[in-house]
């Protein structure tokens, strides 16, 4: 019983279940429970960028082949895009079979102010503006704010110079090899209080938003839940079959890190420790340092299914019947705006903004029912993000023969030994 106390998996399902009781029971006092989430999710926060630039500086340094890197590049961001459209187009076919919107009234007296913030950030949004975004105009800038892209494209700089300078610097590598450990040393740390965090921003969500909040659009939660279950154990399912390893395992290797996602809501939280935990999955630190941090921007899966599906909804709540024609340009438009919505604070809300801004047949008032239930949806959205990215990372550490199945194998029977 003392060891199961112990077990990260039982101390986070506890508090889950603890402040969703508490929600339920007491919305008032769970309320207040929210800064404890929050300075959980800070706290990772916190580590994020570092963590990310040595694990690549590290990766591409140690690793010496330009050539290899830009390979390993090319192909993650082939992948994002094939695997994310994939995703759009799923969400898209079944929002059009469910007809979430069905029997919806649309009343548009709530909400006003957050849509119409919503509204004018999305039509700021363009490509462009994203693309740019990646370059940072202070290196320092980007690191206080933690914005991973650009974090990413300093890190891949660094590493090239790095990797260049051949054994003159080897001393930088092997100093930035000592911090990165250091740096993980807190991950496992912060991990301690996840089930705090895990806690207080469940009880915050269940005490505020309330679960009668979900009755009226119901129809559409299921229908984006069961699209991103049938999107993990078919689509997801068949990659891995094809590369070789089996998703159960795989998602059982992550338990700890799903349950955290379930209970923050955010795929960020678990960021650093899915890092370390792909290399000891048997992913090579250069894979993981290269695909893992870029996925969280470029290969979205559970938001571009949400964001397909709940156009379609705002559509039928909104009496728009699209053509086909429409929906292939719906599917178009996200292809596009959907990489950056993890860029900004409610991205997903904001790529919603700009694709209805862009199309102008669908009222963008519509976009207020969602703001209730978003957040009962935001945990489906970021536990299949997370799944996928980790998924993705395997994939091109296979295909790159930088991936070691020993590591996970020898990892499984020290546990199976400490355990007996």
């Amino acid at each position: 019983m003392k060891k199961l106390c112990k077990n990260l998996t039982f101390q986070v399902l506890t508090a889950i279940a603890v402040g969703i009781i508490l929600g339920l029971l007491a919305p008032d006092a769970a309320k207040a429970m929210k800064p404890l989430g929050d300075l959980f999710i800070n706290m990772v926060k916190m580590i994020i960028a570092p963590i990310i630039f040595f694990t690549i500086v590290l990766g591409i340094g140690k690793m010496g082949d330009m050539k290899k890197v830009g390979r390993v590049g090319g192909k993650a961001l082939l992948y994002f895009e094939i695997v994310t459209t994939f995703a759009l187009a799923i969400g898209l076919i079944i929002a059009n079979l469910m007809n979430p919107g069905e029997g919806v009234h649309l009343d548009t007296s709530k909400g006003k102010e957050q849509v119409a913030q919503f509204a004018s950030e999305g039509e700021k949004m363009n490509f462009v503006d994203f693309v740019t975004h990646i370059v940072p105009s202070n290196m320092v800038d980007a690191f206080a704010k933690g914005e991973i892209l650009q974090v990413v494209f300093i890190a891949i700089l660094f590493g090239f110079a790095l990797a260049s300078l051949g054994s003159f610097g080897k001393p930088v590598i092997d100093l930035f090899d000592r911090i990165s450990k250091v740096f993980f040393k807190i991950v496992s740390i912060i991990m301690r209080v996840a089930p705090v965090g895990a806690f207080g921003a469940i009880a915050f969500t269940i005490g505020n938003y309330g679960l009668s909040s979900m009755l009226p659009l119901g129809k559409l939660m299921i229908s984006v839940y069961i699209t991103m279950i049938l999107f993990v154990f078919i689509v997801l399912n068949v990659i891995c079959k094809l590369y070789g390893f089996s998703l159960w395992n795989y998602l059982k290797f992550i338990k700890e890190e799903l349950l955290i996602v379930l209970g923050t809501s955010s795929s960020e939280s678990v960021l650093p420790r899915m890092m370390d935990k792909m290399e000891k999955y048997g992913c090579s630190k250069s894979v993981v340092g290269l695909v893992l941090p870029t996925g969280y921007s470029f290969n979205l899966d559970g938001t571009s299914i949400y964001l397909t599906m709940a156009v379609v909804f705002l559509a039928q709540v909104s009496g728009v019947d699209l053509s086909l024609t429409q929906e292939i340009t719906i599917l178009f438009i996200l292809m596009l705006t959907s990489k950056g919505a993890a860029t900004v604070t409610g991205g997903g809300f904001i790529v919603l903004a700009s694709t209805l801004s862009a199309m102008k047949i669908i009222p963008m008032e519509g976009l207020a029912l969602l703001l209730g239930v978003d957040r009962f949806m935001s945990e489906a959205r970021a536990i299949i993000n997370m799944i996928g990215n980790g998924i993705a990372t395997i994939v091109i550490a296979k295909s790159e023969n930088e991936f070691n199945p020993n590591k996970k194998e020898e990892i499984e029977v020290n546990v199976e030994t400490n355990v007996m």
